[in-house]
């Protein structure tokens, strides 16, 4: 078997085992934890980076360098929007 094969199948799996991790921990905080927004958007950080591994294991460096650049902004706009909004969120 090409050695090629088994390490891209070894990084995906990998990259499979940060996703579930990251979704049991935004599964697992209660909406009764103050600031939890906060800790949920560092929990998918870990997601992302995830799929940008998996993206360029897939050969996709294109789609991995726009998601790379891309993700932070968007984090940053949801925890801008919901410290700024209207919500209670104290």
């Amino acid at each position: 078997m090409d050695p090629i094969i088994i390490i891209r199948s070894a990084i995906l799996l990998i990259s499979s085992i940060l996703l579930l991790m990251s979704a049991m921990g935004i599964l697992r905080f209660k909406d009764d934890v103050p600031r939890v927004l906060y800790a949920r958007i560092h929990i998918l950080g870990v997601a992302d980076l995830a799929c940008i591994i998996a993206l360029l294991t897939l050969y996709e460096p294109l789609l991995a360098a726009t998601y790379f650049i891309l993700a932070p902004f968007a984090a940053h706009a949801i925890a801008n929007a919901y410290y700024y909004g209207e919500e209670d969120h104290d």
